[in-house]
């Protein structure tokens, strides 16, 4: 990488660092009132963002990108309010940080204290959803942290205006503007110049597909919270209430397709598919739904093409969905454990034996019960928004909101014990 580009992101790093000591002594109410500025400044900035937005969908349209692409990539009016509406949220949760965990007396009667502290510097190299943009800086600024968001190229501008707006807010109420910095290089070498920042950054999240996240967890030497693609399952138990079933599968799969916590696979039971199978593809065709399905499901979605082996670990991001029929709940659970992503899987039954089955033996953030999977949703777990949705097992999993974004620090008060 060019020594200017090292020297400025090590440069955002430093000035990063020193964000995150003074958001660190911020009480809740500062920190509150500088997020209603910031979603205010959101409304404000609408036409000025919507106009860079416009830039970068029309710079991925030229490029032939695909639909699902622009439709991540794309800000619309409704959309920048859902995203003022998220900071908003956030002044609305308890403030976790200085939140009391536990107190006891240790040996010789020290005083141990137990509490929650921001992490510090945390970083975010994420793909084209400018939505996140102002997600991430929320959470980690509620949380006392600063942020350095990488976004892809494809957002850039779109990006940058979302960032004005936010650091001009948090000036104009006297906070620190670096707790959130854009690193508009986009270009790999300053990607990989940020994963190798560990002396300013205390923490990474990638959030994207597949190759980035991959990329990430092996080229970082900084803390890596892993956000996981969203190959996410749909299993129609025998006993399940097949109108309850249809409506959540055509939720799950055509609300929103290009997101992670859209369904990627139908699994039907044996005793099911003839019901069920016919009018569900009838469904899905009608709103552009592509069937690529087992020979045994193609009986019954006589336009479906066939499934090949690899439709069933894939991330499709599109109207297009796998299909399966399965003999038992044992053979769904199993094929789930081996094609999922760990993100969310859905059981739709009457059997509460068979719920209880799924949701302890399925390896994942999310078990759904009778819900669609596009619940799997930081705004709809209550969280305000979300960083992601961590897919390991380590320190965070399932949607990332406030708690996540802390780690604990010890206070031992003595009077003058030596240890014996």
């Amino acid at each position: 990488m060019r020594k200017d580009s090292q020297s400025m992101v090590n440069e955002i790093g430093a000035r990063a660092k020193q964000a995150a000591a003074s958001m660190a002594q911020l009480n809740a109410g500062d920190k509150n009132r500088m997020l209603l500025h910031m979603a205010a400044a959101l409304r404000e900035e609408s036409d000025a963002i919507l106009a860079q937005n416009a830039l970068d969908v029309t710079a991925a349209k030229e490029k032939g990108l695909r639909t699902a692409f622009i439709d991540r990539l794309t800000l619309t009016p409704g959309r920048i309010d859902e995203m003022a509406k998220g900071l908003e949220d956030l002044t609305a949760l308890k403030d976790p940080v200085g939140e009391i965990l536990g107190g006891w007396k240790g040996a010789q009667d020290i005083e141990i204290l137990k509490l929650r502290v921001p992490i510090g510097v945390i970083g975010m190299i994420y793909e084209a959803r400018p939505n996140v943009t102002a997600d991430a800086a929320g959470i980690c600024f509620k949380t006392g942290n600063a942020v350095i968001l990488r976004g892809s190229g494809e957002a850039k501008e779109s990006n940058k205006a979302v960032v004005k707006a936010l650091r001009s807010a948090i000036s104009a109420e006297g906070g620190p503007a670096d707790a959130v910095q854009l690193l508009e290089d986009t270009s790999r070498e300053a990607a990989a110049e940020l994963m190798k920042m560990h002396n300013y950054l205390d923490l990474l999240i990638p959030r994207g597909g597949a190759d980035l996240i991959r990329t990430v967890l092996s080229e970082s030497t900084v803390p890596v919270i892993e956000t996981g693609i969203g190959i996410c399952h749909i299993y129609v138990d025998a006993s399940a209430d097949l109108r309850m079933a249809l409506d959540i599968l055509v939720n799950a799969k055509t609300q929103r397709p290009s997101v992670c916590n859209a369904a990627e696979s139908l699994l039907v039971h044996r005793d099911a598919a003839a019901a069920f199978l016919p009018e569900a593809g009838k469904m899905l065709r009608n709103l552009g739904v592509e069937l690529r399905a087992c020979p045994e499901s193609r009986q019954y979605l006589p336009e479906s093409v066939e499934a090949m082996e690899e439709d069933f670990s894939t991330e499709f991001l599109d109207l297009i969905l796998a299909v399966k029929v399965v003999d038992s709940l044992d053979e769904a659970i199993e094929h789930i454990n081996a094609h999922g992503s760990k993100h969310t899987e859905a059981i739709i039954t009457g059997d509460y034996d068979a719920a209880r089955r799924f949701t302890g033996r399925i390896d994942a953030a999310v078990l759904m019960v009778n819900a669609s999977t596009r619940f799997t949703d930081g705004g709809m777990f209550g969280f305000g928004a979300e960083m992601g949705i961590s897919t390991q097992k380590l320190h965070a999993r399932g949607p990332m909101g406030l708690e996540e974004m802390t780690t604990i620090k010890y206070i031992v008060q003595g009077e003058g014990q030596v240890r014996k």
